[in-house]
Order: structure tokens, then sequence, then C-alpha cells
């Protein structure tokens, strides 16, 4: 049976590099990339109707960043009809789609007040939506929590995030951590990188699958917090050096491919 080396099958919107490239030509790189992701999510059941974000800091000298168009699902997503948006909502240039005002508050509140958040997700899936709405929050319980050890922030619930005003406390307490438990609401990760975001909530999410399942089962054995600790140094796929999760994602934008390669339009 022959073999595939997976070098040769990359998706290219993952090996793009965009620092040569004019702004326009990055920005397409970017949307291709971005309109890619959402059909991860999609595959990976991690859709919420038509809601929920994910958002990409967008080339250039100002604060503008890319957003699903409102109304779509994410298998609807194509780089072309990703919308680009300033800090405070308004579209960028034009579009036929509106923009779900949720999207920007909080995101929006991170990308300017964080120079590292290239890449912003937030989901509603069930089990992290379940350790959100726990007690405990996140536990240090299984293998993928155990990597996760002083990583996750935690905001109180205010409602529907409509409010300008929410931003800033976001912000604030996320302090130096990248990974988001949003209680009584979902999941937010952010990353330098989409891979980088990417990686850090999947694991966060799969260590709260874990966390749901164990409960069924009655208390769970807590992991000492040093060697939660050593499990997280040990972690390399949050390292910038081993690639920071873009061999993850490009297996899955293959897939991708292979089902829908018409995000790429």
């Amino acid at each position: 049976m022959s073999t595939v080396d997976v070098r040769q099958t990359v998706t290219p919107a993952i090996e793009q590099h965009t620092e040569c490239m004019t702004d326009d030509d990055a920005e397409r790189a970017l949307r291709i990339q971005l309109a890619g992701v959402y059909r991860v999510f999609a595959m990976l059941g991690w859709t919420e109707l038509i809601y929920n974000h994910i958002t990409v800091r967008a080339p250039g000298p100002r604060t503008h960043f890319l957003i699903n168009p409102f109304g779509l699902h994410y298998t609807e997503v194509t780089a072309s009809n990703l919308v680009k948006i300033d800090v405070d909502g308004n579209v960028v240039g034009t579009s036929s789609y509106p923009v779900n005002p949720a999207g920007f508050v909080v995101h929006a509140a991170i990308h300017r007040a964080l120079p590292d958040a290239h890449c912003v997700m937030h989901t509603h899936t069930t089990a992290g939506l379940a350790v959100a709405c726990s007690r405990t929050g996140l536990e240090n319980t299984n293998f993928y929590s155990a990597q996760l050890h002083e990583m996750v922030a935690y905001h109180d619930f205010e409602g529907v995030t409509v409010h300008a005003g929410e931003g800033p406390r976001v912000v604030a307490d996320l302090g130096d951590r990248r990974l988001m438990i949003l209680r009584n609401h979902g999941l937010l990760s952010i990353g330098s990188t989409i891979a980088e975001a990417f990686v850090r909530l999947w694991t966060l999410n799969r260590a709260c699958e874990v966390q749901l399942a164990t409960a069924a089962l009655g208390a769970a054995r807590q992991i000492p917090g040093n060697v939660a600790a050593r499990s997280t140094r040990d972690a390399l796929q949050f390292d910038p050096r081993h690639g920071a999760g873009a061999d993850v994602l490009r297996a899955l934008l293959r897939q991708v491919d292979r089902i829908d390669p018409s995000y790429k339009e």
C-alpha cells in the first residue's frame, strides 16, 4: 500500500506567510484560512445555529478584524463573505450581511487591548458550557486539564454580551492568561495565530468533555498541582518551537478540503 506524504498535501491557506505580501494579498490569505477554520468548527460540531464567533485581526495599520456574517451557518462561511469591521462594529468596505453585536463587544475589546490577540475564538459547546455552569469550573482531574495548569481565567456572567462596558472587564479578568471560562456562558480562546488559539481551545474543550463524562461516575481523582504544572510545561502543542498547533490545524483543514473546499471562494 502506498503512503501519503502529508507535506505534499498541506492546505495552502495555513502555509501562507503574509510578511512579504501586500495588505490586500495578506487579507485574502487570511480570509481563506479563517473561513476554513469555521468549517473545521462545523466538522467538530462546535456550532450554535448561526451564533458564536471566530475573529482575526486584519492586516494593515488600523484595528480591523474579520468576523462571520450574521445569519449564515458555519458551513456557509466563505473567504469572500467574511465581514471586516472596526472596533466599534462598523462594517469596513461593503458587505451584504449584518454583524451580530454580541460578536464584537468582547472580541473588539480583546483585539484592542492585547497586541498578541491576533485571533479570538468563542464557543458554546455542551461540555464547555456545562463546566462553565458548574461551581468548581475546570478541575485538575484529567490528562487535558492537567495541561492547562494556571492557564485559564474566569469571568462572571453579566448577561448577553451586547454592552460595551463588559469588554474591559473581560480583559481585566484575563490578565496574562489566554484561555477563559465565561461562567454560565461558554469558552474563550486567544492566540497570536489562528492555530495557537485553536489548539488551546481544543484542549480546553476536550478537558471539559472528559470532566463532564467523569462526573457521571462520581468523585474524580485529583491530579496534584505539581504534576499538573509539569504537564503544562511538557505540553509541546502550545510551544511555538513545535508549531503551536499548526500541524493539528493543517490536518483538520485537509479533512475539510476533502469534504467541501468551497470555503476558499
